[in-house]
């Protein structure tokens, strides 16, 4: 890794950014990623996930802030990869950083609340499903910290 620059960063990371697939990110500051609520009459869009970790489980649509991308345009980008839905955000819930939280290092998620176009969600990217699930029926668990995260928001719509 290059020399710290001034502000403490490295100049290799400052000119070519993080490399989430890279994992572990032990090694490095925290990775930084997004998470997407999104709501239509009673129920939630969920993905299966299609790979390791947690493949298999349901969770929010999410991945990681590519390079030079800001957390709003990352949340946009990858429910419309994950789900085929264009979506617009709504607001913030919050940012879940729990070291732990992510079996493959520590991984920092901003999490926000989007309205979708009409349309059906279908499965693309990394999930193997996706599908609006009643929130009166949601799993008891889901992948990383996402059960965690819908009771949060279902807190902060009541």
């Amino acid at each position: 890794m290059g020399e710290p620059q001034e502000g403490g960063r490295r100049s290799e990371e400052s000119e070519q950014g993080p490399d989430p697939g890279g994992l572990p990110l032990r090694e490095r500051g925290p990775a930084l990623a997004v998470d997407g609520i999104v709501a239509r009459g009673g129920k939630i869009l969920l993905v299966k996930r299609g790979r390791e970790p947690f493949k298999g489980m349901y969770a929010l649509p999410g991945g990681f802030v590519e390079y030079g991308e800001s957390v709003e345009d990352a949340v946009v980008r990858e429910v419309l990869e994950e789900t085929g839905l264009k979506t617009r955000i709504v607001r913030m819930l919050g940012i879940y950083s729990k070291p732990g939280r992510d079996p493959r290092g520590h991984v920092a998620s901003v999490v926000f609340v989007l309205d979708a176009e009409k349309g059906s969600a279908v499965a693309g990217d990394d999930a193997s499903d996706a599908e609006w699930v009643p929130l009166s029926r949601l799993p008891e668990e889901m992948a990383f910290d996402h059960a965690e995260i819908v009771r949060a928001f279902r807190l902060s719509s009541s």
